[in-house]
This record gives C-alpha cells, structure tokens and sequence, in this order.
C-alpha cells in the first residue's frame, strides 16, 4: 500500500531532495514586488502600522479586501466573462482545506466523489501561502462552509500580503503574462528534452507538469517495478518527480514531472541527468 502523504512517501522524499536545489518559475517577479512594497511587508498602511488589526481575533468571513481583490482578479483571468460576487466566496487554508470543507458541507453517508487522475490543484504559483478558496451561488452551502472554514482559516497577515499583492492590477497583468511565457517555454524544453532520449508526454495545453511515459523502464508491469524505477531516479539522478501511484493512476509506468518549479539552467540540468539514467537503465536492461 503506498503511503502517498507519510514522511517516506514519494512526495515527502521528492521535497526532501528538491530543498537541496529548489527555486520557482516567477519567483523573481514576486521578489521584486516585495522590494517596492515594503507596506505589505511591514504591516503597515500608508506608514501606519496594522499589526494590531491583524493581530486580533480574526474574522472567519475573511478580510473584505482580500476577498474583494480576489473576486476581481478571479473575473480578470477569466477574461472578464463573468463577474464574482466576493460575498459568495469562502476563504480556506489551500485547496485541500477547501475540499475537504465542500465534501462535508455536500456529502451524505456513504456518498462517493469521482475525480480524474492525475489531479494537481494551483494558480498564482506561491502554493507556501496555502490559499484556497470555496465559490458557490447556494447561499446555504455558503453559510455552512464558512462557519466551518474556522477550522482552516488563513491567517490575517497572509490576507493581507495577498491583498496587496493582487490589488495592483498592472502587476498582476504583467505576472501572469510573463509566467504563462515561461511556462510554455520550461515545458518545450522538457519535452524536446525528453524526447531526445525517447520518452513521450502527453500532450496538454496547460498545466505546471507533464505526465511522462516511462513504462518501457519498468522491470515488469507493476507498481512495485515502478517505485523501484523512482528510487533510482531520485538517489541516483537526484530528481524529484512523482510516481503515477502517488496520483492514483491505474497503470504503473507514468510519471508526473514538473517542470514549474526551476530555472531554465536547472531544467537543462535535470534533462541532462535524466538522459544518462534513462541510457543506463537501457542498458541493464
């Protein structure tokens, strides 16, 4: 049974050898920000200080500058399309936090939710700050998850450094175009990359990661054969890729790589290990 969450789980194991070399697609964009927003920082306003506003008991409605932002910048990505109401919008601890709070709020003894694998939630990039959040036009599930969102609340200091951050709308338009840009680009290379040695993806036209084929490396079809093929591509190559059975997939032999999460010169790097694993297991075999 493969324990996907345990401190010697695939995806514990991975982060543990992605803290020896990490870094992030856009982090340098945020970074910058940072150095000409020393409010959000200092929590501080105009030169006051709000660290006793934000200090206090919190309200688990949220900060309604942080949700108001976040509905206009939730309308924005959309294209302006639609149109959010922030008073429908439930502020959770990340994505989990909020589906687990949903599926309580919804779900009745001995319901079962289907969900398609693989499955990765995340949209800004910064996943530390752990953001997640409900939206519904049912008044009463909104009701109920944000009394139980008390259970998972994000602090008041990251609502107001998110709220700062996404109220500048130039910022945002500039962040997103340039990190679509080099998301489309860090995933071309990964997959000429991969290539080059053989190995297909599948194809996709979004997303932080590929879902790579590596069946024809495993010593037999299983999923046994599939996290010995992971431990040598994470002691040997050092690199932090995830087994498709950390993602529930049917078949053995898929992996998912993310390719968000480096610099183009790491990602040459990792292409590079990954080619000379790939030979050697060709050969051994």
């Amino acid at each position: 049974m493969l324990d996907g969450y345990g401190e010697e789980s695939p995806y514990f194991q991975g982060w543990k050898e992605y803290e020896k070399n990490g870094g992030m697609l856009s982090l340098d964009l945020l970074k910058t920000w940072i150095e000409n927003n020393q409010d959000a920082i200092g929590l501080t306003d105009n030169g006051e200080s709000v660290f006793r506003d934000l200090a206090l008991f919190q309200d688990y409605h949220g900060l309604p500058a942080f949700k108001n932002v976040l509905a206009e910048f939730m309308a924005e990505i959309r294209g302006n399309k639609v149109s959010f109401d922030p008073r429908k919008l439930v502020l959770m601890a990340g994505a989990t936090a909020a589906s687990e709070t949903l599926m309580f709020c919804i779900a009745e003894h001995g319901d079962a939710f289907l969900l398609p694998t693989p499955y990765y939630p995340g949209d800004f990039g910064i996943p530390g700050f752990r953001v997640g959040m409900i939206y519904s036009n049912n008044e009463r599930l909104v009701s109920t998850a944000t009394k139980m969102s008390s259970y998972g609340l994000i602090s008041s200091q990251t609502q107001y450094l998110q709220s700062k951050l996404l109220s500048g709308k130039e910022f945002r338009e500039k962040y997103l175009e340039e990190n679509r840009n080099r998301v489309k680009e860090r995933r071309e290379m990964m997959v000429v990359g991969l290539g080059e040695a053989g190995i297909s993806c599948l194809k996709g036209n979004a997303g932080l990661f590929c879902w790579v084929d590596l069946r024809n490396l495993l010593s037999s079809n299983t999923f046994t054969a599939e996290m010995e093929l992971w431990k040598k591509i994470l002691h040997e190559a050092g690199l932090n890729i995830s087994p498709g059975a950390s993602c529930h997939c049917s078949e053995p032999g898929w992996f998912r790589i993310c390719f968000a999460n480096m610099s183009q010169e790491t990602l040459k790097v990792s292409m590079e290990r990954m080619k000379a694993l790939i030979s050697k297991q060709y050969y051994c075999m």
